[in-house]
Parts: structure tokens; C-alpha cells; sequence
């Protein structure tokens, strides 16, 4: 089912909810989670090593394995078109070569730049231990998970990002190295069923310091 696109990027932020309850009969096609996912993945990432991964959970079979690993989210788990599993991708250098080899392709950088950066950047990465690597990596995927939702608000769906999940087992249970891929969160998406609830935000005033 396509949603109108949304446009006004006032709507967009001001009117995003955590929704937990969805129309079930609400399908997001394979060619329209792509197009959500891909200006996801236009957020900004650490050396552009881009190091998040996706797990879209739509089949029954897919939700089937996940419910047991998010028993305080089960109506999100059955309501949802689609549960998506962020991970960060501890691996992430090793697709530096491909990453800025499409950016000289394109066009957005000379090969004699590229040449330059690249042993620079695996310098600096390789130096880190693996702590600094997964802050560095869930920072990044933070980022992409935020710009993840407001995607999926322009495409007229609404989410819940969810952090109490068995992060120690959903890698394995979906055929993923877990010494390679870091849990970052769960995201349901789908066409929401009630409005959810409105929250408040702490003043701006108590929170900043003006320098």
C-alpha cells in the first residue's frame, strides 16, 4: 500500500508519535521500504563508512522468530507491516575500497583524493580499539535510525524505535554473525491505528548554554 508523500517537513517532525498499535491489513511493498530505506541511508556517518545494517522482518515466518525476542513489544511484533532490526556493521572498513570507488565513479571526488583519504582513513580506524569502534558505530547508527523514522513519516507510515529486545540473540536467530553485528534497536513501521500519545519536551532554556 503506497502513501501519499509527505512534504512539509514542519508535519513531519512536529507530528511523529511512538506508535505501538497498527492497522494490520497495511503492507509496505518491497519497492517502497526500499525507497524509506534509502534516504535513510543518506544520513551522515564517520568517514562515510556508512557501517548500519538492516534486517526487514515483514514474512510470518520472520515475526514468528522475533516475537520470543521482544516479549514487552508483542503488538507491535503482530500489528506492524514490517519490524526493521538496525545493527552496526563492525566490519565497516573492510567496505572502504567499495565506498569511495563509487564516489570517484560518480563523480564526487577525484581518484588523486580518494588515493589520499584512503590510507589515512584505514590508519585512523585500524587504531581503534574495539569500544572506540562500536561508539564510533552506534553513533552512526543512531543517526540513520532517526532519519530512518522521519523517512517513513514523509512516506506517510508511522514507528516506534524499541530498545528492549534480546539483543543477545536476535543476530543468531536471524542467520547474522553476533561478533560482527552490534543490536542497535528495533524500528516498527506501519499505518498507525490510534494517534498514540503526545509527550512532552524539556525547554530548550533548561538544556542549552549560550556561549
Amino acid at each position: 500500500m503506497n502513501q501519499t508523500l509527505v512534504n512539509d517537513f514542519n508535519e513531519i517532525v512536529t507530528g511523529r508519535r511512538s506508535i505501538r498499535n497498527y492497522d494490520p491489513t497495511v503492507k509496505i511493498s518491497r519497492q517502497e521500504m526500499t525507497e524509506i530505506l534509502t534516504k535513510a541511508t543518506l544520513a551522515p556517518s564517520s568517514v562515510n563508512l556508512q557501517p548500519w545494517r538492516f534486517v526487514v522482518i515483514d514474512s510470518p515466518e520472520g515475526k514468528a522468530t522475533l516475537a520470543p525476542l521482544a516479549k514487552f513489544n508483542q503488538t507491535q511484533v503482530s500489528t506492524s507491516a514490517a519490524m526493521i532490526a538496525v545493527f552496526a556493521d563492525m566490519n565497516s572498513l573492510d567496505f572502504a575500497d567499495e565506498i569511495y570507488g563509487l564516489a570517484v565513479d560518480a563523480g564526487y571526488m577525484p581518484a588523486e583524493v580518494r588515493d589520499i583519504q584512503l590510507p589515512a582513513i584505514k590508519g585512523l580506524v585500524s587504531t581503534l580499539t574495539p569500544e572506540q569502534m562500536k561508539d564510533m558505530n552506534l553513533i552512526d547508527a543512531g543517526l540513520v535510525s532517526m532519519q530512518l523514522m522521519l523517512a517513513a513519516r514523509a512516506h506517510g507510515y508511522d514507528t516506534n524505535p524499541i530498545g528492549g529486545y534480546e539483543k543477545d540473540q536476535i543476530a543468531e536467530a536471524f542467520d547474522m554473525d553476533k561478533e560482527r553485528y552490534y543490536p542497535v534497536m528495533l524500528i516498527s513501521i506501519g499505518k498507525a491505528k490510534d494517534m498514540g500519545y503526545q509527550s512532552v519536551r524539556l525547554p530548550v532554556e533548561s538544556i542549552t548554554q549560550w556561549k
